[in-house]
């Protein structure tokens, strides 16, 4: 897809994140000479990240300037790398560093670039609107959010794609801004609500991004007045249950398992749970239709889609009990997930683990209601310490705040910091017909604890 005959050589440092590890994989994929470091790779943290990269051909370093060759062409770095990192400075001495976004750009501003974002369902929307356009033979390359289980091999992750095409699909991130680089033909705004930023300070922010789209901006009607639409020559979308919307859902049923609901008279199937999931796939079809997708096709597509790991992903059952493993971080995701898990669970056992003592502190009071408004008197909240990835954080905020308050409004909530703790507590609780509903980003060796806690069961 990408003019490959100048091999560079780029170094990611902080590889094993989602985005980062994406990026990498394609830049590999084009011929390159891709290397790495990360902080979770030198801890042992998450093995089968590095082996696959490493599979691939990507060679990995310990995240302390050993990686950096004098002869390296780029120094790759993400809004979360610290000034002070042992790789940044061995880089300045005479390498170009370029942010992740900004390469990002590079590679996808001048292709025909579908950019996905908002501040909930983008990650699934990007996933689903991806495996469509595959399936329909459209061949693009995918720089996504999450691993999704039709993209993961032996050898691959899952949340990258390397096509021929000149279609490119990103997962278009909001919490650093960096959202504006991108020029998308078609962009699509999934949700705005309160995450990195206030709604109000999303509302700009994506108004920005639609007024970079060139073609189509497809938005979900309930954020479409936050948006300002200054170019009337562009094609808006909008995707809703309202009969002012542009792609209309009806008759939506929900199961366990994935739901049907109709559109302009077809039935459509969504094999992955929770009523979100419907507008999820409804803007993914918005998507394929614009590019000329036909509605037999996505259907088809759409009922043989896996899900991405984390989201509302059933780790196993054991005595009657289930063990769900999810993403949720955000308030909004939060109650989402809740209500998703209780299609199929009569009682639900929760772990939440905050991710970022910043956005802990920004979302405090956020938590406190998503968590008060969706719990019923038979559930359980358990909340270990705020996920702590390294760095200079400011820990002036704690998880056990956030359970003292849910504690006074008559919450089944307990702090346990340790996870171990948590593991003896779930025995001791669950019974027949719980739901065991884990939750939290950024750190993947929450599944790990979901698969412990199913063992002890």
């Amino acid at each position: 897809m990408f003019d490959t005959k100048g091999k560079l050589r780029y170094h990611f440092v902080g590889i094993g994140g989602i985005g980062m590890s994406a990026l990498a994989q394609i830049i590999n994929s084009q011929g390159h000479f891709v290397s790495g470091s990360d902080r979770r790779n030198d801890n042992k943290q998450t093995p089968e990240i590095f082996h696959k990269l490493e599979l691939q051909g990507i060679k990995l370093y310990p995240q302390d300037g050993t990686g950096v060759e004098s002869n390296m062409d780029f120094i790759v770095i993400s809004s979360a790398v610290e000034e002070d990192n042992p790789d940044l400075r061995t880089a300045h001495r005479n390498i170009q560093t370029i942010k992740r976004s900004e390469l990002l750009g590079i590679l996808f501003n001048n292709k025909h670039g579908i950019a996905i974002g908002g501040s909930n369902g983008k990650t699934t929307v990007c996933g689903m609107a991806s495996w469509i356009l595959d399936r329909a033979g459209h061949d693009p390359t995918v720089i996504g959010g999450g691993y999704v289980k039709n993209y993961i091999t032996d050898t691959f992750l899952g949340n990258a794609r390397f096509g021929f095409s000149e279609k490119v699909v990103i997962e278009a991130d909001e919490s650093d801004g960096s959202l504006t680089n991108y020029m998308p033909r078609v962009s699509v705004i999934t949700d705005l609500s309160k995450d990195h930023k206030t709604v109000d300070e999303l509302g700009g922010l994506f108004s920005r991004f639609a007024e970079n789209t060139s073609d189509t901006v497809i938005i979900n009607e309930s954020c479409s007045r936050f948006i300002r639409f200054n170019d009337k020559h562009k094609e808006v979308i909008r995707y809703g249950e309202s009969s002012e919307a542009d792609v209309r859902v009806s008759q939506i049923s929900c199961n366990p398992c994935g739901s049907r609901f109709e559109m302009r008279g077809n039935e459509f199937e969504v094999n992955i749970p929770g009523i979100y999931n419907v507008f999820n796939a409804l803007a993914a079809i918005a998507v394929a239709q614009t590019e000329g997708v036909a509605d037999k096709e996505i259907n088809k597509a759409l009922r043989s889609f896996k899900g991405t790991k984390r989201r509302m992903e059933v780790v196993g059952e054991k005595n009657g009990i289930k063990v769900i493993d999810d993403y949720a971080h955000n308030p909004r995701k939060i109650q989402a997930a809740i209500d998703a898990a209780r299609l199929s669970c009569e009682r639900l056992i929760v772990v939440f683990q905050p991710h970022g003592y910043g956005p802990t502190e920004f979302l405090r009071d956020d938590f406190i209601s998503a968590f008060a408004g969706k719990l019923l008197p038979v559930d359980t909240l358990y909340m270990p310490e705020i996920f702590y990835a390294g760095g200079t954080a400011n820990k002036r905020i704690s998880s056990k705040e956030i359970i003292k308050e849910l504690k006074d409004k008559g919450i089944n909530a307990f702090f346990i910091p340790e996870r171990q703790d948590i593991i003896t507590e779930i025995k001791q609780r669950a019974i027949p017909d719980d739901g065991i509903l884990v939750m939290g980003a950024r750190d993947d060796s929450l599944t790990d604890l979901c698969h412990a806690i199913l063992n002890r069961l």
